[in-house]
């Protein structure tokens, strides 16, 4: 057990029904199975992260297995730069699960010992997730990705696909030897669907994300074609920032297109700590 609790950072371990520290704050477990470390004195909202609107397009987008070459890279890297056992990953703002579930798969079929961990600020979200996978080698929790409950040194790798975190928090529950993974859209992502809703349409910038105490030691474009629905199309875009640009007609041209194409574009990169 790697958690640790929100409020005063000692260990968590397991009571029947939840967690609970030292200090005994406890933490209920839910019926689905997800354990919420999320203080309300630490939201910003009531509800914090994507509503369910997000949530059930994203699920219904990510379902149609378009962003599966993605997710296959990102496990490669994770059995690359975790060679050693046991392996405990966590996934940042992992949503409904779809890449903790197949790192974590991929993992366990290499050693029993591994545990994905997936977070998520949105309750939501991991409320689907961990009814839908329920493996032993995962584990879904509510928390803030700027207050990690993690005991330190804990992690062997961090999966951050558009996630922000505190390089503090970072360097502070990954091992020695522990890896970053980060995902961010490349150049060209999605070009062809901000061109529908932009008149210039801007380039990603693909420069590196500088993390203090980490170095850059692996980097990779993964770019390829989707060919759509608009069905799909309009999933996409509501799971997107670029939901807040569109025009309520796009979305009836989008969703009465018989086939669309649009570019996945994306940046993969692998961070370790600076050599003391």
């Amino acid at each position: 057990m790697s958690y640790q609790c929100p409020l005063c950072h000692h260990a968590l371990t397991t009571r029947e029904g939840g967690l609970e520290c030292e200090n005994n704050h406890q933490f209920d477990r839910a019926k689905e199975g997800y354990v919420n470390l999320m203080p309300v004195q630490h939201k910003r909202s009531k509800e914090p992260g994507d509503n369910v609107d997000m949530m059930q397009a994203r699920r219904r987008f990510l379902a149609s297995d378009q962003y599966h070459k993605l997710r296959e890279a990102v496990s490669e890297l994770c059995i690359k730069h975790t060679a050693n056992t046991p392996r405990q990953i966590l996934d940042i703002g992992c949503g409904e699960g779809y890449y903790t579930a197949y790192v974590a798969e991929k993992l366990a079929a290499l050693s029993s010992c591994t545990t994905c961990y997936g977070l998520d600020i949105s309750k939501v979200a991991i409320r689907y997730a961990a009814k839908r996978y329920t493996s032993q080698h995962m584990q879904f929790c509510v928390a803030s990705s700027q207050r990690l409950p993690f005991a330190e040194h804990s992690l062997d790798a961090v999966v951050r696909i558009y996630a922000p975190c505190e390089a503090s928090e970072l360097a502070r529950v990954l091992t020695t030897a522990g890896v970053i993974i980060t995902v961010t859209p490349a150049a060209r992502h999605l070009y062809q669907l901000k061109a529908l809703i932009y008149d210039n349409v801007h380039l990603h910038d693909e420069a590196a994300e500088s993390i203090h105490g980490f170095e850059l030691v692996e980097e990779a474009k993964l770019n390829y074609d989707m060919t759509l629905t608009g069905e799909q199309a309009d999933d996409l875009l509501q799971m997107t920032p670029l939901a807040w640009k569109a025009q309520v007609e796009l979305r009836t041209q989008l969703q009465a297109a018989t086939q669309l194409m649009f570019e996945a574009d994306f940046m993969l990169r692998v961070y370790k700590r600076v050599a003391n």
